[in-house]
Protein backbone atom coordinates (compact mmCIF):
# COMPACT_ATOMS: atom_id res chain seq x y z
CA UNK A 1 0.00 0.00 0.00
CA UNK A 2 1.33 3.40 -1.01
CA UNK A 3 0.11 6.80 0.16
CA UNK A 4 1.09 10.18 -1.21
CA UNK A 5 1.83 13.25 0.89
CA UNK A 6 2.25 16.90 -0.06
CA UNK A 7 4.07 19.22 2.31
CA UNK A 8 4.37 22.96 1.71
CA UNK A 9 7.04 23.23 4.35
CA UNK A 10 7.78 26.51 6.10
CA UNK A 11 11.51 27.12 6.38
CA UNK A 12 11.13 28.20 10.03
CA UNK A 13 9.31 26.19 12.67
CA UNK A 14 7.25 29.20 13.76
CA UNK A 15 5.50 29.62 10.37
CA UNK A 16 2.56 27.69 8.86
CA UNK A 17 3.12 24.50 6.88
CA UNK A 18 0.52 23.11 4.50
CA UNK A 19 -0.22 19.38 4.55
CA UNK A 20 -2.17 17.09 2.22
CA UNK A 21 -2.63 13.33 1.88
CA UNK A 22 -3.83 11.12 -0.97
CA UNK A 23 -4.85 7.49 -0.65
CA UNK A 24 -3.47 4.61 -2.73
CA UNK A 25 -5.76 5.60 -5.63
CA UNK A 26 -4.63 9.24 -5.51
CA UNK A 27 -7.84 10.61 -3.97
CA UNK A 28 -7.49 13.59 -1.63
CA UNK A 29 -8.38 12.32 1.84
CA UNK A 30 -7.08 15.09 4.11
CA UNK A 31 -5.53 18.54 4.06
CA UNK A 32 -4.76 21.09 6.75
CA UNK A 33 -1.99 23.32 8.07
CA UNK A 34 0.39 22.93 11.01
CA UNK A 35 3.25 24.78 12.64
CA UNK A 36 5.56 22.56 14.70
CA UNK A 37 7.48 19.48 13.62
CA UNK A 38 5.44 17.41 16.08
CA UNK A 39 2.19 18.62 14.48
CA UNK A 40 3.56 17.64 11.07
CA UNK A 41 4.56 14.25 12.48
CA UNK A 42 1.06 13.70 13.86
CA UNK A 43 -0.41 14.26 10.38
CA UNK A 44 2.15 11.90 8.82
CA UNK A 45 1.42 9.25 11.46
CA UNK A 46 -2.31 9.50 10.81
CA UNK A 47 -2.26 9.57 7.02
CA UNK A 48 1.09 8.16 5.89
CA UNK A 49 0.03 4.51 5.72
CA UNK A 50 2.29 1.87 4.20
CA UNK A 51 4.98 3.08 1.81
CA UNK A 52 5.04 6.86 1.56
CA UNK A 53 5.87 9.03 -1.42
CA UNK A 54 6.18 12.64 -0.23
CA UNK A 55 6.67 15.79 -2.30
CA UNK A 56 8.04 18.67 -0.24
CA UNK A 57 8.19 22.33 -1.21
CA UNK A 58 11.40 23.19 0.66
CA UNK A 59 15.12 22.47 0.28
CA UNK A 60 15.97 18.88 1.19
CA UNK A 61 19.66 18.88 0.25
CA UNK A 62 21.78 22.02 0.73
CA UNK A 63 25.50 21.23 0.33
CA UNK A 64 26.73 24.72 -0.59
CA UNK A 65 28.13 27.08 2.02
CA UNK A 66 27.20 30.24 0.13
CA UNK A 67 25.35 31.40 -2.98
CA UNK A 68 22.60 29.34 -4.56
CA UNK A 69 22.22 25.65 -5.33
CA UNK A 70 22.48 24.08 -8.78
CA UNK A 71 18.71 23.37 -9.04
CA UNK A 72 17.84 26.93 -8.08
CA UNK A 73 19.99 28.24 -10.91
CA UNK A 74 18.49 25.71 -13.34
CA UNK A 75 14.93 26.59 -12.30
CA UNK A 76 15.61 30.30 -12.70
CA UNK A 77 17.20 29.78 -16.13
CA UNK A 78 14.17 27.88 -17.40
CA UNK A 79 11.29 29.41 -15.47
CA UNK A 80 12.53 32.86 -14.48
CA UNK A 81 10.90 34.36 -17.59
CA UNK A 82 7.60 33.07 -16.19
CA UNK A 83 8.28 34.82 -12.86
CA UNK A 84 8.85 31.38 -11.32
CA UNK A 85 12.52 31.66 -10.39
CA UNK A 86 13.83 30.05 -7.21
CA UNK A 87 15.14 31.72 -4.05
CA UNK A 88 18.76 30.89 -3.13
CA UNK A 89 19.51 28.63 -0.19
CA UNK A 90 22.88 27.93 1.41
CA UNK A 91 24.42 26.77 4.68
CA UNK A 92 25.46 30.27 5.75
CA UNK A 93 21.81 30.90 6.60
CA UNK A 94 20.76 29.27 9.90
CA UNK A 95 17.48 28.09 8.37
CA UNK A 96 19.44 25.77 6.07
CA UNK A 97 22.10 24.46 8.42
CA UNK A 98 20.62 21.91 8.41
CA UNK A 99 17.50 22.53 6.28
CA UNK A 100 14.24 21.68 8.01
CA UNK A 101 13.29 19.36 5.14
CA UNK A 102 16.41 17.26 5.71
CA UNK A 103 15.65 17.01 9.43
CA UNK A 104 12.08 15.84 8.84
CA UNK A 105 13.10 13.29 6.21
CA UNK A 106 15.56 11.77 8.66
CA UNK A 107 12.88 11.72 11.35
CA UNK A 108 10.46 9.82 9.11
CA UNK A 109 13.06 7.61 7.43
CA UNK A 110 12.35 8.97 3.94
CA UNK A 111 14.99 8.48 1.26
CA UNK A 112 15.78 11.86 -0.40
CA UNK A 113 17.68 10.40 -3.36
CA UNK A 114 15.63 10.91 -6.57
CA UNK A 115 17.44 7.86 -7.95
CA UNK A 116 15.62 5.61 -5.46
CA UNK A 117 12.60 4.05 -7.18
CA UNK A 118 9.39 4.88 -5.27
CA UNK A 119 6.86 2.31 -4.15
CA UNK A 120 9.16 -0.63 -3.45
CA UNK A 121 8.69 -0.90 0.29
CA UNK A 122 10.92 2.13 0.77
CA UNK A 123 9.42 5.52 1.56
CA UNK A 124 10.86 8.40 -0.44
CA UNK A 125 10.68 12.18 -0.52
CA UNK A 126 11.39 14.55 -3.39
CA UNK A 127 11.81 18.31 -3.46
CA UNK A 128 9.29 20.17 -5.60
CA UNK A 129 8.38 23.80 -6.31
CA UNK A 130 4.71 24.69 -7.00
CA UNK A 131 5.26 27.79 -9.20
CA UNK A 132 7.15 26.04 -12.05
CA UNK A 133 4.79 23.08 -11.67
CA UNK A 134 1.80 25.37 -12.22
CA UNK A 135 3.43 26.94 -15.28
CA UNK A 136 3.78 23.48 -16.82
CA UNK A 137 0.57 21.78 -15.65
CA UNK A 138 -1.73 24.72 -16.39
CA UNK A 139 0.09 25.96 -19.54
CA UNK A 140 0.61 29.41 -18.01
CA UNK A 141 2.48 32.31 -19.59
CA UNK A 142 3.31 33.64 -16.12
CA UNK A 143 2.66 32.62 -12.53
CA UNK A 144 -0.73 33.24 -10.99
CA UNK A 145 -0.45 36.24 -8.60
CA UNK A 146 -2.32 34.60 -5.71
CA UNK A 147 0.35 35.17 -3.07
CA UNK A 148 0.22 38.33 -0.99
CA UNK A 149 2.85 40.86 -2.04
CA UNK A 150 3.24 44.59 -1.92
CA UNK A 151 0.76 46.28 -4.27
CA UNK A 152 -1.61 43.32 -4.50
CA UNK A 153 -5.06 44.05 -3.08
CA UNK A 154 -7.70 41.66 -1.85
CA UNK A 155 -9.78 41.68 -5.03
CA UNK A 156 -6.85 40.83 -7.31
CA UNK A 157 -5.56 38.15 -4.96
CA UNK A 158 -9.01 36.63 -4.65
CA UNK A 159 -9.45 36.51 -8.43
CA UNK A 160 -6.06 34.87 -8.90
CA UNK A 161 -6.73 32.38 -6.08
CA UNK A 162 -10.08 31.34 -7.60
CA UNK A 163 -8.31 30.93 -10.94
CA UNK A 164 -5.79 28.65 -9.23
CA UNK A 165 -8.58 26.50 -7.79
CA UNK A 166 -10.22 26.30 -11.23
CA UNK A 167 -6.94 25.24 -12.85
CA UNK A 168 -6.36 22.57 -10.22
CA UNK A 169 -9.82 21.13 -10.70
CA UNK A 170 -9.32 21.05 -14.46
CA UNK A 171 -5.83 19.51 -14.38
CA UNK A 172 -5.76 17.45 -11.18
CA UNK A 173 -9.31 16.23 -10.54
CA UNK A 174 -8.15 12.89 -11.86
CA UNK A 175 -7.10 11.34 -9.53
CA UNK A 176 -7.57 13.84 -6.65
CA UNK A 177 -11.38 14.04 -6.96
CA UNK A 178 -11.28 17.64 -5.78
CA UNK A 179 -14.80 18.44 -6.92
CA UNK A 180 -16.20 15.78 -4.59
CA UNK A 181 -13.95 16.60 -1.62
CA UNK A 182 -15.77 18.19 1.36
CA UNK A 183 -12.58 19.96 2.49
CA UNK A 184 -11.94 21.34 -1.01
CA UNK A 185 -15.48 22.73 -1.02
CA UNK A 186 -14.72 24.48 2.29
CA UNK A 187 -11.54 25.97 0.81
CA UNK A 188 -13.52 27.29 -2.17
CA UNK A 189 -16.01 28.97 0.15
CA UNK A 190 -13.20 30.46 2.25
CA UNK A 191 -11.54 31.98 -0.83
CA UNK A 192 -14.77 33.25 -2.41
CA UNK A 193 -15.98 34.85 0.85
CA UNK A 194 -12.64 36.27 2.02
CA UNK A 195 -13.02 39.74 3.49
CA UNK A 196 -9.32 40.25 4.22
CA UNK A 197 -6.03 39.11 2.75
CA UNK A 198 -5.47 37.20 6.00
CA UNK A 199 -8.49 35.03 5.15
CA UNK A 200 -6.73 33.87 1.97
CA UNK A 201 -3.48 33.32 3.84
CA UNK A 202 -5.22 30.76 6.08
CA UNK A 203 -5.67 28.32 3.19
CA UNK A 204 -2.80 29.27 0.86
CA UNK A 205 -0.26 26.79 2.26
CA UNK A 206 -2.86 24.05 2.35
CA UNK A 207 -3.71 24.51 -1.34
CA UNK A 208 -0.01 24.48 -2.24
CA UNK A 209 0.30 21.22 -0.28
CA UNK A 210 -2.51 19.66 -2.32
CA UNK A 211 -0.60 20.47 -5.49
CA UNK A 212 2.55 18.99 -3.93
CA UNK A 213 0.59 15.82 -3.16
CA UNK A 214 -0.41 15.62 -6.84
CA UNK A 215 3.27 15.85 -7.78
CA UNK A 216 4.00 13.05 -5.29
CA UNK A 217 1.37 10.95 -7.06
CA UNK A 218 2.90 11.67 -10.48
CA UNK A 219 6.33 10.69 -9.15
CA UNK A 220 5.08 7.61 -7.32
CA UNK A 221 3.14 6.29 -10.30
CA UNK A 222 6.07 6.76 -12.66
CA UNK A 223 4.82 9.63 -14.79
CA UNK A 224 7.31 10.12 -17.67
CA UNK A 225 6.83 13.90 -17.51
CA UNK A 226 8.66 14.24 -14.20
CA UNK A 227 12.14 15.77 -14.62
CA UNK A 228 14.92 16.04 -12.04
CA UNK A 229 16.88 19.30 -12.20
CA UNK A 230 20.10 18.69 -10.28
CA UNK A 231 21.08 15.57 -8.35
CA UNK A 232 21.38 14.13 -4.88
CA UNK A 233 24.88 15.56 -4.40
CA UNK A 234 24.25 19.17 -5.44
CA UNK A 235 20.55 19.30 -4.56
CA UNK A 236 17.63 18.95 -6.94
CA UNK A 237 14.06 20.02 -7.71
CA UNK A 238 11.57 17.83 -9.57
CA UNK A 239 9.28 19.50 -12.14
CA UNK A 240 6.44 17.90 -14.17
CA UNK A 241 7.81 18.72 -17.63
CA UNK A 242 8.76 21.86 -19.55
CA UNK A 243 6.82 25.06 -20.33
CA UNK A 244 4.55 24.75 -23.38
CA UNK A 245 3.59 28.39 -24.01
CA UNK A 246 5.76 31.51 -24.47
CA UNK A 247 6.19 33.66 -21.37
CA UNK A 248 4.46 37.00 -20.98
CA UNK A 249 6.91 39.87 -20.91
CA UNK A 250 6.79 41.06 -17.28
CA UNK A 251 6.06 44.68 -16.47
CA UNK A 252 8.76 46.85 -14.96
CA UNK A 253 7.04 46.81 -11.58
CA UNK A 254 6.86 43.00 -11.57
CA UNK A 255 10.55 42.73 -12.41
CA UNK A 256 11.40 45.23 -9.65
CA UNK A 257 9.33 43.38 -7.03
CA UNK A 258 10.98 40.07 -7.97
CA UNK A 259 14.45 41.61 -7.66
CA UNK A 260 13.57 43.04 -4.26
CA UNK A 261 12.38 39.58 -3.17
CA UNK A 262 15.65 38.05 -4.39
CA UNK A 263 17.73 40.62 -2.50
CA UNK A 264 15.83 39.89 0.71
CA UNK A 265 16.10 36.12 0.20
CA UNK A 266 19.86 36.39 -0.34
CA UNK A 267 20.39 38.78 2.60
CA UNK A 268 17.65 38.15 5.20
CA UNK A 269 18.87 40.99 7.43
CA UNK A 270 17.87 43.57 4.78
CA UNK A 271 14.70 45.50 5.42
CA UNK A 272 12.26 45.82 2.54
CA UNK A 273 13.13 49.49 2.15
CA UNK A 274 16.88 48.79 2.01
CA UNK A 275 16.34 46.07 -0.60
CA UNK A 276 14.27 48.47 -2.69
CA UNK A 277 17.07 51.05 -2.52
CA UNK A 278 19.64 48.50 -3.68
CA UNK A 279 17.45 47.56 -6.65
CA UNK A 280 17.07 51.22 -7.60
CA UNK A 281 20.87 51.73 -7.40
CA UNK A 282 21.45 48.66 -9.58
CA UNK A 283 18.84 49.82 -12.10
CA UNK A 284 20.49 53.22 -12.55
CA UNK A 285 23.92 51.73 -13.33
Amino acid sequence: MTTYLGIDLAWAARAKTGLAALDVDGRLVASTSAVTDDEIAAFVDEHGHGTVVAAIDAPLIVPNATGSRVPERLITQEFGRYNAGAYPSNRSRPLFDPPRGETLCRRFGWDRDPGTPPGRDRSVAIEVYPHPAMVVLFALATVLPYKAKRGRGLEGLQTAFLSLLDHMEAACDEPLRLTSSPRWAQIRVAVASAGRVADLDRVEDEVDAVLCAYLAWLWGTGSPTMRVLGDVDSGYIVVPGSPTVPPVRPTRSVVRDDLVDEFQAAVPSLTRRDAERLVEIARRR
